[in-house]
């Protein structure tokens, strides 16, 4: 269990302390700092958030921000504009108003009585995203940044598209938040709650569509992606991450061109204090460290620290859960690492093996890769973050829907560490194609485990600003960039790469069936020189703040299973995800969630994609009861996608705001 740590100071909690912005908008701060804060002025650490303060993430703030207060800072936990117990509208996310709002905060921050007038800027997720972004605009007083499960291009490496293909993820995030924003403020905070409801209830966007308007990485992606210029960053940044997170690729980037520091773990969507699978870290002495340092001028010695630390995960079976990883910590004094290079393996008839890129190949071949639609209902969840069964299972269904190369057992263990590459010749038999690619290691009774993975829009140019049909039957070669990965494939094993046109329900499929022909192929596979089996760094054990004492109404249980439908041949991929609810003794409110997804579609027919998405949400205290119901779906036809949503609003028995939405958009080679 974690220790709670010694604190040096004590600390003074303000659930609401309001900031006023130019424009007259408040907003809600739940703020922790030393009580003497006033006559000895601290740094202060901001984590701003659409997620609501009150009931949201205060589990995983109660375990974070009093334990930094308490060793000299003023932690702030902001809630956005338009969202939790704050006033005004959300537009969109990381939208120049919300990132102007960020930027007024820190100045409004930095100029109290309490405030040293240093500032450093915290999150994960959405929290992380924004605070890359306003390190990049240049903000005066913010010194520092700790990004947790971030990213530095909106397009290419978020919830909405990868490698040009629009992701399934799209509408599944996009009916969250539609849940989400759908909550009213604390009555305990706001008076005037409900009419700040029903204002947010009328003027809430319905995201995917929105998202779904931009399917190039046009200026609206650009927006925000500090990939455009990674040396306005203005702050020193620590960037983290998990290999069980999406976001696998943020750690490396701003490590090589931002001067970051990295660390990589094996966890999925979590802070590592608290996340899994394990093991953890004492992420709050190392975020202490990073403080201390750009914040307060103090010597920690971080400037020394590796470039990288990685998580060099244990080859094991493949589970769609693991509450534990078997591996080591490496450490890469630089990035890219001098310890690891590439070795080229080219692509044969079903195997890999010899070096040598696309060109000659250990044979000649011609594989048709023509999968059925619900290839890649193993895939996982594109995020795993709810702490179900959410990781990516047995790959042999999916292999047995792909075209696969198998490499000769290992001679000795191999450490993949890096972003493999995979480069193919194909053509394709329709304008609109995509193609899956994953990396697999396979044991010796032929489980597969996915390693990593990548895909790509056959109709995008190399920086998917541009887009253009297939000549149908005509040969192209491309390079599909795998995710960044640390995974050791023990000796005897094999690995093997995956290809399929079709990866449902990760990737909205391509208008029609589609059959590619692949003639040459190959493997990049970064390879780190072994070093031993020990860790080469070591971490601080996990402390934590005194955890919230919940008291439980309702158990969480999640639920992952797949249906086929005998008559109809349809296949269904159903997800149940009861969040549980609980009250907060402290304040008397209990808050529920349940989320229920649907994704359809029929093996032979792209068109038949169908995903529907249903949210409730809770808000209770004594005798005031109130609830949300979020309804999204969307399916398509050749020409377009086809979105509609509803939003209901109750208090106590009685339906007080109904709204729907329904949008078609497009479809631009996608």
């Amino acid at each position: 269990m974690p220790g709670h740590g010694a604190l040096s100071r004590r600390i003074t909690e303000v659930a609401d302390m309001g900031i006023t912005l130019a424009d007259g908008c408040r907003l809600s701060a739940r703020v922790w700092m030393p009580d003497d804060a006033a006559a000895d002025p601290v740094p202060a650490i901001l984590e701003y958030l659409p997620y609501r303060k009150r009931d949201g993430t205060i589990v995983r703030d109660a375990l974070t921000h009093p334990w930094f207060a308490g060793h000299g800072y003023a932690c702030l936990r902001v809630d956005m504009r338009g969202n939790g117990d704050s006033e005004g509208l959300m537009e969109d996310e990381y939208s120049p108003q919300e990132l102007a709002d960020a930027r007024e905060v820190i100045a409004w921050i930095a100029a109290q009585p309490w405030c040293s007038g240093a500032v450093g800027m915290m999150g994960i997720s959405w929290g992380g995203f924004n605070a890359l972004q306003v390190a990049a605009l240049q903000t005066p007083a913010l010194k520092a940044v700790i990004s947790l499960c971030s990213t530095v291009d909106r397009f290419a490496d978020d919830i909405h598209y990868k490698g040009g293909c629009l992701l399934g993820e799209n509408l599944g995030w996009g009916a969250t938040m539609w849940a989400y924003s759908s909550r009213p403020p604390d009555p305990a905070l706001r008076p005037d709650w409900r009419e700040m409801w029903l204002e947010r209830l009328a003027a809430e966007p319905f995201l995917p569509a929105l998202w779904l308007g931009h399917q190039r990485r046009d200026a609206y992606w650009r927006h925000g992606s500090v990939c455009e210029d990674f040396d306005a960053i203005g702050a020193k940044v620590l960037a983290i991450g998990g290999w069980g997170d999406a976001y696998k690729n943020a750690v490396p980037q701003l490590v090589e061109h931002a001067g970051a520091k990295g660390i990589i773990g094996p966890w999925v969507h979590k802070y590592p204090h608290f996340a899994v699978p394990g093991p953890r870290i004492g992420f709050l002495d190392e975020g202490l460290r990073w403080w201390d340092r750009w914040l307060k001028g103090i010597g920690t010695g971080v400037e020394d620290d590796p470039a990288c630390r990685l998580y060099l995960m244990d080859g094991v079976r493949p589970a769609t859960w693991y509450d534990h990883r078997p591996g080591r910590w490496i450490a890469e004094p630089s990035w890219p690492s001098p310890n690891i290079s590439v070795t080229p393996l080219a692509f044969g008839p079903g195997s890999m093996g010899g070096p040598g890129r696309i060109g000659p190949a250990p044979a000649p071949f011609a594989v048709t890769v023509a999968s059925p639609q619900d290839c890649g209902m193993d895939s996982g969840e594109f995020c795993a973050i709810w702490l179900g069964p959410e990781m990516p299972g047995d790959q042999r269904r999916d292999d047995a829907l792909s075209a696969c190369f198998d490499g000769e057992p290992l001679a000795e263990a191999a450490d993949i560490v890096g972003a493999p590459v995979v480069r193919l010749r194909l053509s394709a038999d329709r304008p609109v194609a995509q193609v899956a690619v994953r990396l697999n290691h396979i044991h010796p009774d032929g489980a597969a485990t996915r390693i990593t993975w990548g895909v790509l829009n056959l109709t995008r140019s190399a920086d998917h600003a541009e887009a253009a049909a297939l000549v149908p039957g005509r040969e192209i070669e491309v390079a599909v960039t795998l995710d960044h990965i640390a995974y050791r494939v023990p000796a005897g094993h094999r690995i093997r790469v995956a290809v399929s046109s079709a990866y449902w329900p990760m990737l909205w499929p391509s208008p029609e069936p589609v059959r590619l022909v692949l003639t040459a192929g190959g493997l990049d596979l970064p390879l780190r020189r072994a070093t031993g089996d020990g860790d080469e760094v070591a971490f601080p054990p996990v402390v934590t703040a005194p955890p919230l004492g919940l008291h439980e109404i309702r158990p969480a249980a999640h639920v992952r299973r797949t249906e086929i439908d005998r008559q109809s041949g349809i296949v269904s991929l159903i997800i149940e995800d009861d969040f549980g609810e609980a009250e907060n003794p402290e304040t008397g409110l209990a808050a529920g969630s349940i989320a229920r997804e649907r994704w359809d579609i029929h093996p032979d027919d792209p068109l038949s994609a169908r995903a529907t998405i249903h949210w409730t949400e809770t808000l209770a205290r004594g005798d005031w009861q109130v609830r949300t119901e979020a309804h999204c779906t969307m399916r398509c036809d050749a020409t377009h996608f086809h979105l509609a949503a509803r939003i209901e609003a109750w208090e106590g028995g009685a339906m007080i705001h109904a709204r729907d939405v329904a949008e078609s958009v497009r479809r631009d080679h996608s």
